[in-house]
């Protein structure tokens, strides 16, 4: 255990980023959630973070007040994904320990964070990535 007190984020993150742009519709939103099963997915201009897009933000879109009058699905799938993204998103650097990015995840009790460069997202810390650093430092992986 004590070889995970030396690891950082880079050494648990994915990388390369799967990402989505403002413009993605959220018909095709669905789409890489069936097929990758993230929780959450990265919109970016240019390399760079303008927000994250998640299952219950897909979600979400399908919600109605009972003042609303209720679109057509189809219309709903064609919205783009800067109606329904979070803007406010908490990141993190490559060498932040893990350790603290354990204890963010826990307080936070948020699934995933995205990494940053000098800006520009180089990768995702996740629990998945956080489980198997600990393994390998056990050798069980």
């Amino acid at each position: 255990m004590r070889g995970f007190l030396g690891l950082t984020v880079r050494d648990a993150m994915t990388q390369p980023v799967t990402t989505v742009t403002a413009d993605t519709t959220v018909a095709e939103l669905e789409e890489l959630f069936e097929r990758y099963d993230y929780n959450s997915l990265p919109v970016v201009r240019d390399g760079r973070l303008e927000g994250i897009v998640t299952k219950l933000d897909f979600l979400h879109n399908f919600i109605f007040t009972p003042d609303s009058v209720v679109p057509h699905y189809d219309a709903l799938m064609q919205r783009r994904v800067e109606i329904i993204m979070s803007r406010d998103v908490t990141t993190v650097a490559a060498d932040l320990p893990l350790t603290r990015v354990l204890q963010m995840m826990i307080d936070m009790k948020t699934k995933s964070f995205p990494v940053l460069d000098n800006g520009r997202l180089v990768g995702i810390i996740s629990r998945e990535g956080i489980i198997h650093a600990l393994r390998r430092v056990v050798g069980r992986e």
